[in-house]
């Protein structure tokens, strides 16, 4: 059984992202996992590192189940929408926020410790471009962002990506194929 954490960085609500992520934690509970859910958009924290890394920032009451959630957790599911080719700033503000490397270890001053050590993460994005020009035209920048900047350096491994593309031109059977494959991403823990 694994301990999932699905996180939706979505800055709206009720959202394709937020379906995905429904999708997602039916299809891991129906296969006996563990799931957690958060909705970065239905919680309350400040998005914004105000002395960057200088000094811990410490977490809202609505931030800090999170935080714990992922330290227990032995597989993380991020979700987002790309905006100017980025993950919104609510999400990156999240991680800035969660990440902060005095927060966990303060001994180790300044120094990001392996926070995820050993969890297996998934990144799920969805674009308004298709997904084929996002990884080949574009190169997949946000993706190699988050999997080499930032979960390689917190210790995640291996992360997975899956991209959905063209949003605003899929149709209503093209999003029921994406919930059912998220479902399925889901139940396999992948």
């Amino acid at each position: 059984m694994e301990r999932i954490v699905i996180v939706v960085g979505h800055p709206r609500q009720n959202t394709l992202c937020e379906a995905l992520a429904q999708a997602y934690a039916k299809g891991a509970r129906s296969a006996g996992h563990e799931v957690e859910l958060f909705v970065l958009s239905r919680i309350s924290f400040d998005p914004i590192l105000h002395n960057g890394f200088e000094t811990v920032q410490p977490l809202e009451p609505d931030l800090a189940p999170v935080h714990d959630a992922m330290l227990k957790a032995t597989r993380i599911v991020f979700l987002f929408p790309l905006w100017l080719g980025d993950m919104p700033a609510l999400m990156k503000g999240f991680l800035e926020r969660v990440f902060q490397p005095d927060l966990v270890e303060p001994s180790r001053k300044g120094r990001f410790p392996k926070l995820l050590k050993g969890k297996h993460a998934r990144i799920i994005i969805t674009m308004g471009m298709p997904g084929f020009v996002f990884r080949w035209w574009f190169g997949a920048h946000v993706l190699k962002l988050l999997k080499r900047n930032i979960l390689a350096l917190v210790g995640a491994g291996p992360v997975k990506a899956t991209v959905f593309g063209n949003v605003a031109g899929v149709s209503e059977q093209g999003r029921g194929r994406w919930i059912q494959k998220a479902e399925a991403l889901g139940r396999a823990a992948a």
